[in-house]
């Protein structure tokens, strides 16, 4: 209600005055003198039941509380813009008014036109960065501006840098984009983006906003499990390796030669389950359930890994088709596309195939090989093709497909060939080629490089949010608003490696008004692996500092997650006049469109009077006609007394 959009047309020069002004007239006792004699008057405001409750209005609320607190209501003002954002959709309580036979006389005030506007709505930071690796910030700008508008956004760090980018903002409409930071040095540092005040912007105040993030040194741990040493592992390998922070174990089954393969990095047998945890990102190339591979237990664990320890798995196919040997595992479930069994060694073919993104996979980050979406869509138009692909008839359903076969469909659509879903904490790709060696050609390193290092980091996020000896916190959403349920995901090891399945994992958070609330971690499931869960609501913006504990391993783990506030009451938005001429629909009442007082008072004045109620005394059965009769019998009884009759 203090959004200044209220004109008078009498003069049309002066200032736009706010909402609750306009609204002022209306709610002077002086104006209802008239009708005091034929009803009782009863003024009241509203907001909401937040803590303060003036951050949302909660029209439902205001009017069921009326509708409580005066059980003879007669009718109803309401004054307002109609903008509800907290409680219950106003037409319930219409709908109980109705019944009552109280009509809502509503009186909107403001403009339905949204004030012209930039808004910097949402600054997504990564809740850590990398020294040395391209940190990437999206962020998304609304213009109720009635023109295009070029700008200049700058985003500065505590530490002194200053990343600029010119954009082009639509008219009345929203852009999102995203910046690239290469951080230099460790340690926390406070972003800062902002946009330029320019012409007929009304509110700059909401042109910044800022988030902190941690910037650290990384050292990744990935396990790649191959059958034979194809193009496609060996140069995943040699990208892998020379990542300065990765360190790349590698399981080379080599079947049909009776031994596995060996070398720097290689492992003589798949981790046991003391080791398998600590691994961030799994490879399964060409390998399946059969002798002198993986093992059904195995595989099983791989499932678990990804479910409860939030680890990531990378399904790269080959020509072998060993993957079909996953039907009927505790793999199938992962496995993000549903494969040809007529056709398991997938399909060849002497002219190089090419990726075709798709509309999210020109968005997303993991196929992110330029800065911007346009110079990535190029790159990926340009890659050197591949001459195999992978028996993928569809993608399975809550999966997000980010490339296809530009050329080759079944009977589902396109071929897909990069595809992506969630299992339990944890990430999974699927990658329907081998050709990504390829990518090399002309370009050396450059691509085929920044890919697989981005992959690795992506499916790795969560689990380097907050991680100790024996204590790993990530949480969900990574960058929460005040109001969101936040929630706290804990693995917690035995003090031999081993995931616990019981155990009390206890969450310490304070907040940064001091109040300190606890989390009780509650295990995942009856199969949870070492994965704990609770949630929480904050209430406060800022720095919430959180303490884990877990007693079974004597262990404490210390985060801070920054958390937005989401302001309700935003300053420009239009009146709602649907939601009020709702409510006065609703309850037979009336939608008065101008807060003039003398239309208001017209309208209100002619309210009816109530029908005359028919009130019946039953003097038979009244009380004092008891009474009466007992009087009666008690002087004649005495009247007998005093004659002597008996």
């Amino acid at each position: 209600m203090e959004t200044r959009d209220v004109t008078d047309p009498a003069r049309p020069g002066a200032d736009a005055g706010t909402r609750a002004e306009a609204a002022g007239p209306l709610a002077d006792p002086a104006l209802w003198t008239a009708l005091s004699g034929r009803l009782d008057l009863v003024f009241d405001t509203f907001s909401s039941t937040l803590d303060p409750a003036d951050q949302g209005t909660d029209l439902n609320g205001a009017l069921a509380k009326v509708l409580e607190a005066h059980p003879r209501l007669r009718g109803v003002l309401l004054i307002s813009d109609g903008d509800w954002n907290t409680g219950g959709a106003p037409s319930q309580a219409a709908t109980r008014l109705r019944v009552r036979g109280a009509p809502v006389f509503t009186v909107p005030v403001g403009s339905e036109s949204r004030l012209p506007d930039i808004e910097l709505t949402s600054f997504d930071v990564p809740a850590y960065g990398v020294a040395g690796k391209p940190l990437r910030v999206p962020f998304a700008i609304e213009s109720s501006l009635p023109r295009e508008q070029p700008v200049t956004i700058e985003m500065s760090s505590s530490t002194g840098e200053l990343v600029t980018k010119d954009l082009v903002l639509p008219a009345m409409g929203r852009l999102q984009d995203t910046l690239v930071w290469n951080p230099g040095a460790t340690g926390d540092v406070t972003l800062k983006l902002s946009i330029p005040v320019v012409g007929g912007d009304r509110f700059p105040a909401n042109n910044v906003l800022e988030a902190p993030v941690a910037i650290r040194k990384e050292e990744l741990r990935v396990l790649v499990i191959e059958s034979t040493p194809r193009w496609e592992f060996r140069y995943l390998r040699n990208a892998l390796e020379r990542d300065p922070g990765v360190a790349v174990n590698c399981v080379l089954f080599h079947p049909g030669l009776g031994k596995m393969g060996d070398g720097r990095g290689y492992l003589e047998a798949f981790p046991p389950s003391d080791k398998l945890p600590f691994y961030d990102v799994v490879f399964v190339g060409d390998v399946g359930v059969q002798e002198g591979q993986l093992t059904t237990d195995e595989v099983a664990a791989l499932a678990r890994l990804v479910r409860d320890q939030a680890s990531g798995l990378v399904f790269l196919p080959g020509f072998h088709g060993y993957q079909s040997s996953f039907a009927g595992t505790a793999l199938e479930e992962l496995y993000p596309v549903v494969l040809d069994t007529a056709q398991t060694r997938g399909w060849g073919s002497a002219s190089p195939g090419r990726y075709a993104l798709t509309e999210l996979g020109m968005r997303s980050l993991l196929t992110k090989l330029e800065d911007t979406d346009a110079e990535s869509a190029r790159v990926w138009a340009g890659l050197p093709g591949f001459q195999w692909y992978a028996p993928a008839l569809r993608a399975k359903a809550g999966t997000e497909i980010l490339a296809t076969h530009s050329s080759e469909s079944t009977r589902f659509g396109r071929v897909p060939l990069l595809v992506t879903k969630t299992f339990g904490a944890g990430k999974i790709l699927f990658m329907g080629s081998d050709g990504a060696w390829r990518w090399r050609r002309g370009v050396e390193d450059k691509y085929h490089y920044r890919f697989w290092g981005q992959v690795v980091r992506w499916m790795a996020y969560q689990r380097g949010m907050a991680q100790g000896d024996s204590l790993r916190l990530f949480y969900s959403p990574d960058r929460p608003r005040t109001g969101d349920v936040l929630t706290l995901n804990a693995n917690a090891m035995s003090p031999g490696g081993e995931p616990l399945r019981e155990g009390s994992v206890v969450a310490q958070i304070a907040t940064p008004s001091g109040k300190t609330s606890t989390v009780r971690l509650s295990p995942a499931g009856e199969e949870a692996w070492g994965l704990f869960t609770g949630g929480f609501t904050p209430t406060e913006p800022g720095e919430h500092r959180i303490q884990l504990s877990c007693a079974e391993n004597a262990s404490t783990l210390e985060t801070t997650v920054s958390v937005q506030g989401s302001s309700r009451e935003k300053l420009g938005q239009p009146a709602r006049l649907d939601v009020l001429r709702e409510i006065a629909l609703l309850t037979r009442g009336q939608l008065i469109e101008k807060p003039d007082p003398a239309s208001v008072l017209a309208a209100v004045s002619a309210l009816p009077d109530p029908e005359p109620e028919d009130r019946r005394l039953l003097l038979w059965a009244h009380p004092l006609w008891a009474g009466f009769v007992l009087l009666l019998l008690a002087v004649f009884w005495i009247g007998r007394k005093l004659a002597g009759t008996f």
